[in-house]
C-alpha cells in the first residue's frame, strides 16, 4: 500500500489550530503517493497565501488513517 498524503487548506480563525471556519470552502490541493511530493504541493499552496495569516494548508497522512498499524512501533518496543 502506498503512503497516501492529502494536502488541503482553508481559512482558520486561529492560525495555531486546524479549526477550519467553513468546511464547504476547504481547498483540496490533491492526494500524493509520498511525503516529498505532498510537501512540494503544500509549499506551493502555502506560498500563494503567505500574506494571509488566516489561510492554512496541512498535510494529512491518509495512510495512517487507513491502516493505523502500518507505522506503529512493535508492541514489545
Amino acid at each position: 500500500m502506498s503512503k497516501l498524503h492529502l494536502v488541503m487548506g482553508g481559512r482558520v480563525s486561529d492560525p495555531r489550530t486546524t479549526d477550519f471556519d467553513d468546511l464547504n470552502a476547504i481547498e483540496f490541493v490533491g492526494v500524493f503517493p509520498d511525503y516529498a511530493s505532498a510537501e512540494k504541493a503544500w509549499r506551493g499552496a502555502a506560498q500563494r497565501t503567505v500574506d494571509d495569516a488566516e489561510m492554512k494548508y496541512v498535510i494529512v497522512h491518509l495512510h495512517r488513517l487507513l491502516d493505523p498499524e502500518q507505522d506503529a512501533p512493535p508492541a514489545d518496543a
